[in-house]
Order: C-alpha cells, then structure tokens, then sequence
C-alpha cells in the first residue's frame, strides 16, 4: 500500500511530535499536497536544488529534509530568489518538502540519539531534558560514556576520521582524558554551561564561537567543533532506517534513500 503525504506526516508526527519544536522554528509540510501518493522518499540536511535533483533522480516524490525551507510567513514571492528558485523547482517536478529539525533532535531515536550511536555512547540521558510528564528521554543533546577514556586529541583524530574531515576545532589540553562526553548536532554552543553541570568531559558539536570557547576554559570543558553540517549529517542518514522501518510497521510499501553525497558548503583552505 502506498501512503499519501498525509500519512508521511502522520508517522513522524509520532516519531517527532512537532509540540518538540523550539518556538522560532518550523517543521512539517513546507511544499506539497497532503493526498498526494508517495513511492519514495529522500533524505537530505537541507533542501537545496541540488538535493532535489537528486530526488528526482530516483522518482522520489517527497524530500524529507533537516532544516525547513521556510522560517517566517512568506509576504510575496520572488522566483529568482534562493528561496523562490527551490520552490518553482520543487512544484515544477512534483516533489514535496518536508522538515523534521528541531522536534527530530530532541526526539527519542531522532538526531541526538543518532550521534550518540555514532560515538557508541553508553548510559545515554538527554544533556537537557523536557520538564513535562510523559517525556522521558525526550530533550536537548545527548550525554553518556565512551567505551573507554581517551584524550582529546585521540577522540579529536576519531571524529576526523568518522567523517573524513581534514580539521575540527579543539578547545581544552591534548593529553586531557574524557570518559562522560555530550553530544549536541548542529549548533551546540549555547550548552556550554550545561555540559558542564551534567559532569561532561567533553562537548563534540558544531559553530563554537569565541565566547563559548572561552567559557568552556573557565568550566574545565573540553571541546571539538567538527561543524554544524558534519554533527548532523551523518545522524540523519542513521535515522533513515528507523524512520523506513516504522512506515512499513504500518503497512506502506515506501523506499527510503539518503543523499550521500550532500555537501558541507563551507571548506577550509
């Protein structure tokens, strides 16, 4: 049985309620007709032209993305804007977006729990849990054990190499052992502090900036910055297959693909 937009929705409604939004933000139907019949769906950090190319590529008929397309009420339509361009390409080729961001981060099984997998973290919590009943397990970041201490710069060579990175930014003594490490896909900065009080070691996440740097010096926290797009990347392709496995639990003949070839669109020269 094929399902219909309506039914995609309904299925990462339970996996990520959007309730788990951060209030600036804006998941869900971006682009699209809710009766309209899915074959396949892709998978990308950011709906670009580029992934909706690839989309089509594999007759996908809905790219379910990380970061919306859409953040404020749209007041007119320019076409030949960034923005203008995806949507006339998304309605030209019959393709509709989707955003799962920040209810997918601090979902159980969502982007957090995914990155903690990729560490092989163990005794995970959320770094900052919800307060409200019911959601257990459900909250900001990730913290829990390696499977033994290293140093930051072992772990530091371990993240480079898990996503064939060149460089990552460090932040704290090399010869520093961690064991309890925080993971936060994405854009981790703002729980520095937090990290710290959990009794983290370690921070791994992306866009540190100066003054988070210089907090975590004065919290006795180290830190690895291997880039907003990296943290989240990988997690989201884990996700594919949780997310294919609970559409077929309900009976739907869909095929889920991730763009492995989605590019970070910063380099370091």
């Amino acid at each position: 049985m094929f399902p219909e937009l309506s039914d995609i929705l309904s299925v990462l409604e339970e996996l990520a309620p959007i309730a788990y939004a951060e209030e600036w933000d804006n998941p869900g139907l971006q682009i699209g007709q809710p009766s309209q019949v899915i074959h396949n769906i892709f998978m990308s950090l950011d709906p670009t032209l580029d992934a909706l190319k690839a989309a089509s590529e594999v007759n996908a008929q809905l790219l379910l993305t990380h970061h919306p397309l859409l953040f404020k009420p749209l007041h007119h339509l320019d076409l030949t804007t960034a923005s203008g361009k995806i949507i006339l390409e998304a309605v030209h080729s019959g393709i509709a977006i989707v955003a799962a961001h920040t209810n997918l981060d601090v979902a159980r099984g969502g982007i957090n729990d995914m990155l903690a997998r990729v560490f092989s973290l163990r005794d995970v919590t959320p770094l900052q849990e919800r307060t409200d009943p019911g959601d257990r397990g459900v909250g900001l970041g990730r913290i829990g054990l390696l499977p033994q201490s290293e140093t930051l710069d072992e772990i530091a060579e371990n993240v480079k190499g898990t996503w064939g990175l060149r460089t990552v930014k460090v932040v704290g003594e090399k010869n520093r052992l961690s064991n309890r490490v925080a993971v936060v896909g994405g854009s981790g900065g703002g729980l520095v502090s937090t990290a710290a009080k959990a009794g983290a070691e370690l921070l791994i996440t992306g866009d540190i900036g100066h003054h988070h740097a210089l907090e975590a010096v004065a919290l006795g926290l180290s830190l690895i910055d291997a880039g907003h797009f990296h943290t989240e990347k990988r997690a989201l392709s884990l996700f594919s297959r949780p997310f294919e496995t609970a559409l077929r639990k309900r009976g739907y003949d869909v095929a889920v693909a991730s763009f492995e070839n989605e590019k970070c669109p910063e380099r370091y020269l």
